[in-house]
């Protein structure tokens, strides 16, 4: 099994709406490609470091899974590059190490909302 994660920026004229329409689309597309999506978490709108097209912010959304397929990365990334609501994208190889950091991460993530809630 290979172990992925994919952070990509949509542009900031999207509406709410029109942003999850787009991440929405590129589950899908995970999906039909045979990756099982072990976690996703949407940042939000935030600030970027320097101006991408003009723009100052952007949807920031983030895909973990994994796949048998070797060739998936390859496809899901041609799927950004096509969508020109997809401003930036980054897809990470993950060891052991990488994998083991992110579960824990994801526990102290878990662990701190549980506190909030009581």
């Amino acid at each position: 099994m290979y172990h992925y994660e994919t952070v990509f920026i949509l542009t900031p004229v999207l509406s709410e709406e029109q942003a999850k329409e787009a991440v929405g689309k590129f589950r899908k597309a995970l999906k039909d490609l045979g990756a099982n999506i072990v976690h996703e978490e949407s940042w939000g709108l935030r600030k970027l470091a320097y101006q991408i097209q003009k723009k100052s912010t952007g949807h920031y959304h983030l895909f973990e899974y994994t796949t048998s397929n070797e060739k998936l990365v390859g496809e899901i990334e041609t799927t950004y590059k096509r969508d020109e609501r997809v401003m930036r994208f980054l897809t990470v190889a993950h060891d052991k190490y990488g994998i083991a950091f992110n579960e824990k991460r994801r526990s102290k993530a878990k662990a701190k909302k549980e506190t909030e809630k009581a």
